[in-house]
């Protein structure tokens, strides 16, 4: 029988050998367990999760891997779980986990206890929500002691998180030597630059002017997030404008991390909850010097609005789709930035272009990018490569045809015949341990080999059971299938060639990753992609996209154009 193994730590242990984590020592308790009952575990099905907590589901990668290989039949007909809380802390969706294993077809074992989890009766039910009740009570007490702590270090006016730009972390010990707590003192060389910051906002420096004119001189920055540039942007520019800890004052609680659910998702909490606290020891700016620079932007805020009749535009709210095609799947080729999109009179209207967000906001030290791709030409060349090289007929009846061969399992007979020569050698190596076994040899070592060969023997033909009883597609349900396919594909031509404003979805489907723009010369740029079929067809028709070619073909392609001039990018001066 074969079996898969799940591990799951709510904590991510940093710095821990990988033979000292909790998720390795799963996973070794995992396979013992599985040598100790006969069952086979292929490395394919070991599932982890490290540094995700159990009320997470939906952006856990090892839990949605064990879920996406449910379908259309498990390869393995055992799930070995440290106990229940390791599969999920959250009742409602552990018990809809569990029925989706239990549908289809794979049981669920606990090493810790030895057990089954069982759904078959309603007390069986019961028991399992009785388990994932506690779970879920000893995730609240958690969450609540995490809590408790953090509230005592910030009314301490002590560190409750990581570092923050112009203090460095200091450590405090207490009298046994072991330490106490954090606190934060002011680094003088990143204080100067946060003054600095100040100073060119009460002066009517924008946000994006500053964020330049500190990347041309070289002034340090905060730690950049991972794969961005160590550098300032406007919204780094922002952050240090707006946060009281610079004045000496420490505000705590002003988000919560998680809803009520337990899902990471970062809320405003109402400003009566906010935890406030006087620290002038961490003054850094002035009070006359925060009242100058926020009496500015507040100006320049209100002339916006009376600009725009007070509707405010720019990057659309969360969840609001684009009305740019290319959005977030556009990179410079010279620094692998994002490309933005921007605009310039033309004549008595205003031309649209992708150009590089890290010269435009950040300046040249960063990017020395600054030929900006006409977007009407830009997305005519993409969709024409998408057409050509990834849409086309020849392509995707083959991947049809191939995605059709899989579902029906076509390799069935080669896996029935393979099982049959398996259990035809496992029973010739009972009969040899019954005959030693009647002349007196090894009893318990001679019995134990027989039962691990009983065992083997079972789930061979239980695998074996499994094939004979599938039935093939028949022939005129996958023409029908073909058919709807190929309709389907011929709709998605139609719509990238006919309306490419609403072709961002299967743009998205399209594309493996992101596509690049590098300027060769004046007025040519090289455009690099990866297309694959198996973003569209795993989302309408097979949910892991099983049998789909992925990464069909890359095309580098020239796209010409007249080179923009001085672009409208809004320096704030």
């Amino acid at each position: 029988m074969n079996a898969a193994i799940y591990a799951r730590k709510s904590t991510e242990q940093i710095g821990i050998a990988d033979e000292q984590k909790s998720v390795t020592r799963q996973i070794e308790h995992g396979r013992a367990y599985a040598h100790r009952k006969g069952w086979t575990v292929d490395d394919r099905f070991i599932f982890v999760d490290d540094g995700i907590s159990g009320a997470e589901f939906a952006n856990r990668p090892g839990y949605m891997r064990v879920l996406n290989a449910l379908k259309p039949r498990p390869p393995f007909q055992v799930l070995i779980v440290s106990e229940l809380s390791r599969l999920g802390r959250e009742q409602l969706e552990t018990g809809y986990a569990l029925k989706q294993l239990s549908q289809a077809g794979v049981k669920v074992f606990g090493y810790l206890e030895d057990k089954e989890v069982l759904l078959d009766t309603p007390v069986d039910k019961f028991l399992m929500s009785a388990v994932s009740f506690a779970a879920e009570i000893e995730r609240e007490k958690a969450r609540q002691r995490t809590y408790d702590a953090m509230l005592r270090k910030a009314r301490a006016g002590h560190v409750t998180g990581g570092g923050c730009f112009g203090y460095k972390n200091l450590e405090i010990l207490d009298a046994a030597g072991r330490r106490s707590h954090v606190e934060r003192v002011i680094e003088s060389v990143e204080a100067d630059v946060i003054q600095r910051i100040f100073r060119l906002a009460a002066e009517g420096y924008g946000l994006r002017a500053i964020g330049k004119l500190l990347n041309e001189q070289g002034a340090p920055s905060p730690r950049a997030q991972q794969g961005r540039s160590q550098s300032w942007a406007p919204t780094s520019v922002r952050e240090v404008l707006f946060r009281s800890t610079y004045r000496g004052e420490i505000v705590w609680a002003q988000t919560a991390k998680r809803d009520r659910w337990g899902r990471k998702k970062q809320n405003a909490k109402p400003e009566s909850e906010w935890i406030r606290r006087a620290a002038p020891q961490l003054r850094i700016v002035s009070d006359e010097a925060w009242t100058a620079a926020h009496q500015r932007l507040d100006a320049s805020r209100r002339l916006y609005l009376q600009a725009t009749n007070g509707k405010p535009f720019g990057r659309p709210m969360v969840n609001n789709p684009s009305r740019y095609l290319q959005t977030n799947f556009a990179l410079c080729g010279c620094c692998r930035g994002s490309l933005k999109v921007l605009s310039r009179s033309h004549g008595h209207d205003r031309k649209l272009f992708y150009g590089c967000a890290g010269y435009h906001d950040r300046g040249r030290t960063v990017c020395t990018n600054n030929a900006d791709v006409p977007m009407t030409d830009a997305n005519a060349i993409l969709i024409e490569a998408l057409l050509d090289d990834v849409l086309d007929d020849s392509m995707l009846k083959d991947a049809i045809d191939e995605a059709l061969r899989l579902v029906q399992g076509d390799g069935a007979p080669d896996r029935r015949a393979r099982l049959d020569g398996e259990i035809t050698k496992v029973d010739r190596e009972r009969t040899r341990l019954v005959s030693a076994i009647t002349t007196g040899g090894d009893i318990p070592g001679l019995v134990e080999a027989l039962r691990d060969r009983e065992a083997t023997r079972t789930a061979l033909e239980a695998e074996r059971q499994a094939l004979v009883s599938q039935r093939p597609m028949q022939k005129k349900s996958v023409d029908r299938i073909r058919d709807e396919l190929l309709a389907l594909a011929q709709s998605w031509r139609q719509v990238l060639s006919d309306d490419p404003t609403n072709a961002r979805p299967i743009v998205a489907g399209l594309l493996k990753g992101r596509v690049s723009y590098t300027p060769v010369e004046r007025g040519r740029w090289e455009l690099r992609g990866e297309g694959t079929l198996a973003g569209l067809f795993s989302r309408t028709v097979y949910s892991t996209g099983d049998g789909v070619p992925n990464g069909i073909r890359t095309r580098v392609l020239a796209l010409k154009g007249p080179r923009p001039g001085p672009l409208d990018d809004g320096d704030g001066r």
